[in-house]
């Protein structure tokens, strides 16, 4: 019978009216949708979803509690694994993990995981329901985790359930990394979910102490020499913009998506009412195809501009999620396929006035599997616009390397570590963007975890 039922739809924000708000685009199931749904679920035998999440969560277990109505046991089974049920829930690849791998999707539609999981998140937090965390009795041993991203969060929570002193050090004035600076308001908003989220992890004893830039406030010798923390987990991220390398990059309406998305996030620039400085224009052009780029793309629609996503192959190629480039259409922005720039250029003051591109078209497949774009001779154009927004991806920002002896890194600037996330340095973990460059939240979580594991037995030899 299970089978049969059609995966119930998630209903949504109308494109018009979303496209000119910051409101959460995706409304989530409400009870009744989310058992019914959660009735879809076959509980295999080998469930090939749980082997697919990279935190390993036990998901036929939840949907079975969630199935009964039982949505207070449903969120104990999800918290015994995850620290951040509602992030993930939103934000998260299913369909290229849990929802890729479901039984269901091979004749029909997979079972809504990301979406259950997002349900029991914002159910059991509306009803003021808490999770009672087991923690361990107190180890007496102190682990720092630098950055407060998913992976040092998912870090943290773990180790501090097991019985760890365990302080996170945040560069910025607020918790979160990349899900509180990064990930817009319509996808992830920030007091209603992401705050909650931090709180729980507080409350398993997690300090976070924020404005520490460690490389400068503070360095990993001073941690471990002076301030008796026994191992460190650096989960930093990826936070330095790639660029092009093309004529006209430093022209004024030039910004990395993270520049622009970290301006709208952190100063407020959504909301009518605070005053930040943010150029958009009335026309933008995105550079890149990923998630950020869509992220940034649909930033700049909502703040006002006619929108273009400038992308080297075709819409098969783009590597965002599917959920994202249908939410992009459907709101009006313009996809310029096949298209790649050549030079950005600027009118007598020194602002951008348009992007001058080259028509592509694809070649043999390179070492990844895709095709490759190759030029056709002779079809250069410009399209107008007030800002360039480059999306072509990010590496880790050196400063920890730099002032830490011992640390190896990679020719791209990453941390070099063992699968369990050892760095060179005995003592020093790492895991998530810092390590892989610019990846998923799930991903930087799952490193998260497992570099816990790794402390915890580094810790316990010790």
């Amino acid at each position: 019978m299970a089978n049969r039922i059609p995966r119930v739809p998630v209903r949504e924000q109308d494109p018009k009216v979303r496209a000119t708000n910051f409101d959460e685009v995706c409304y989530g199931y409400n009870k009744e949708e989310a058992l019914l749904e959660a009735s879809r679920c076959l509980n295999c035998k080998n469930p090939r979803c749980m082997t697919a999440c990279p935190v390993g969560l036990q998901i036929p277990r939840f949907i079975a509690e969630l199935a009964q109505g039982n949505v207070a046991g449903a969120a104990a089974v999800i918290a015994e694994d995850s620290s951040l049920p509602a992030v993930c829930g939103r934000v998260c690849p299913q369909e290229t993990q849990c929802e890729g791998s479901c039984v269901l999707g091979v004749k029909g539609e997979p079972v809504a995981i990301g979406k259950l999981e997002r349900f029991v998140a914002d159910y059991t937090r509306e009803q003021g329901e808490k999770q009672a965390a087991v923690i361990a009795a107190p180890k007496g041993k102190k682990v720092a985790v630098i950055g407060s991203g998913p992976a040092g969060l998912a870090c943290a929570s773990d180790l501090a359930k097991w019985g760890y002193d365990v302080t996170i050090f945040e560069a910025l004035h607020k918790a979160g990394g990349v899900l509180e600076y990064g990930i817009p308001e319509f996808r992830l908003p920030k007091d209603k979910v992401l705050k909650h989220e931090i709180e729980a992890v507080r409350e398993l004893g997690v300090k976070i102490e924020t404005n520490v830039i460690v490389g400068r406030t503070i360095t990993i010798d001073s941690l471990m020499d002076k301030e008796g923390f026994e191992a460190v987990f650096i989960g930093t991220g990826a936070g330095l913009p790639k660029f092009m390398s093309i004529p006209g990059e430093n022209l004024n309406g030039v910004f990395s998506a993270n520049e622009f998305l970290t301006r709208n996030n952190l100063m407020k620039a959504w909301r009518e009412d605070y005053l930040t400085p943010i150029h958009a224009g009335k026309k933008v052009c995105v550079v890149g195809g990923g998630n950020v780029a869509m992220d940034a793309a649909r930033t700049a629609l909502r703040l006002g501009a006619e929108v273009h996503i400038v992308y080297r192959r075709t819409e098969a190629e783009l590597p965002a999620r599917r959920e994202e480039v249908h939410h992009a259409s459907e709101e009006g922005i313009i996809f310029d396929m096949l298209t790649n720039p050549v030079e950005v250029l600027g009118d007598e003051r020194g602002w951008v006035r348009a992007l001058k591109c080259i028509r592509m078209e694809l070649g043999e497949p390179d070492e990844s599997g895709r095709r490759s774009p190759v030029p056709i001779e002779g079809s250069e154009f410009e399209i107008p616009t007030e800002t360039v927004i480059m999306a072509l991806g990010t590496s880790p920002n050196p400063l920890i390397s730099k002032t830490t002896a011992g640390l190896e890194t990679t020719r791209r600037g990453c941390l070099v570590a063992s699968e369990e996330g050892a760095t060179t340095r005995p003592g020093v973990f790492a895991g998530g963007d810092a390590v892989t460059g610019a990846a998923t939240v799930i991903l930087a979580m799952g490193a998260g975890r497992t570099a816990a594991k790794a402390i915890d037995a580094y810790l316990q030899q010790k």
